[in-house]
């Protein structure tokens, strides 16, 4: 089983809150034998359009050709003002040609893939966004299982605080551990289902 986590911190390197709730989650499906690979977008040159391919040096067509060998497509982000990220923005708008295609009665290529989410934030709800998601995944025949998020709101994660990798996970380990677990038994158990 394999799962690729789309990172749309808009940090180019460096520490991430999103990145690290992300390899949090990673380590807990690695030890459910899944690969898990993590594509960092931010380094990445991604121009706006609704194709697969805008030219110019594009790179999300090499992102593309990733996602067909993956059980599982997770979106990581973190959340601004009630918002995804503009690099997961621009991702949606990347993979509106696969919707297009559904709409033409062709088959996207992401149908059966199981889906989940994470998010990172200070204290902005998320739930709108998570909806905004998953109403894009059911439009490309993504499927979300229950219980599929990682949400972490808190204030440790707030834009210019300095909380290191360390404070991070040890938050994630104590209060998200059983959410992360649950997550990763659906997606699991959805890839087995399809």
């Amino acid at each position: 089983m394999r799962a690729l986590i789309l990172l749309a911190t808009l940090k180019k390197d460096g520490l991430s809150n999103t990145l690290t709730l992300s390899e949090f989650l990673a380590e807990k499906m690695r030890k459910k034998k899944i690969a898990v690979d993590i594509v960092r977008l931010a380094g990445l040159n991604i121009p706006s359009g609704t194709y697969s391919d805008m030219g110019d040096g594009d790179k999300w067509p090499g992102v593309l050709e990733q996602i067909p060998a993956a059980d599982i497509i997770i979106f990581a982000t973190p959340i601004w003002w009630n918002n995804l990220s503009s690099l997961m923005q621009r991702v949606i708008e990347s993979l509106d040609e696969l919707q297009d295609y559904v709409m033409e009665g062709k088959p996207s290529g992401l149908e059966g893939k199981a889906a989940g989410i994470v998010v990172t934030g200070d204290s902005d709800g998320a739930q709108s966004l998570m909806g905004g998601i998953a109403n894009f995944y059911n439009a490309v025949g993504l499927l979300l299982p229950p219980y599929s998020t990682l949400t972490v709101l808190w204030e440790g994660q707030a834009k210019g605080k300095k909380t290191s990798r360390k404070q991070l996970l040890a938050k994630y380990e104590k209060e998200y551990s059983d959410t992360a677990d649950t997550m990763v038994k659906h997606l699991i158990a959805e890839v087995k289902n399809k």
